[in-house]
């Protein structure tokens, strides 16, 4: 099972070059950084993203983020993926990019 994150295309150019992604201005305010399951993406994308043209969707092996990795109950009671650290670009193992938030859940495998 893979895990993902959504980012803007600038985040994932700088996740890119400095090998690692520390979060958002979100995820420093939550304190981790959010991910989230398959089934929960493009739930995810439409209401966090739906404004934006462009997103690229990693796909994370959570074995690469074991020891950072937790799965915590958000506010309408799902349990996400939140790492504790940064994302590392090891970790990443497929990478997608998509033409909006509507377009995320075609754009993954099932």
């Amino acid at each position: 099972m893979l895990i993902y994150k959504i980012l803007l295309p600038s985040e994932w150019a700088a996740l890119e070059q400095a090998g690692q992604f520390d979060g958002s201005p979100f995820d420093h305010a939550s304190g981790f950084v959010h991910l989230s399951s398959r089934d929960q993406v493009a739930a995810t994308a439409l209401r966090v993203f739906g404004g934006e043209p462009e997103l690229v969707v990693v796909a994370v092996d959570p074995r690469a983020v074991t020891e950072t990795l937790r799965w915590e109950e958000s506010r309408d009671r799902g349990v996400f993926p939140h790492v504790y650290g940064p994302l590392l670009r090891s970790a990443v193992v497929a990478v997608y990019r998509v033409a909006g938030a509507a377009a995320v859940d075609e754009a993954l495998p099932r």
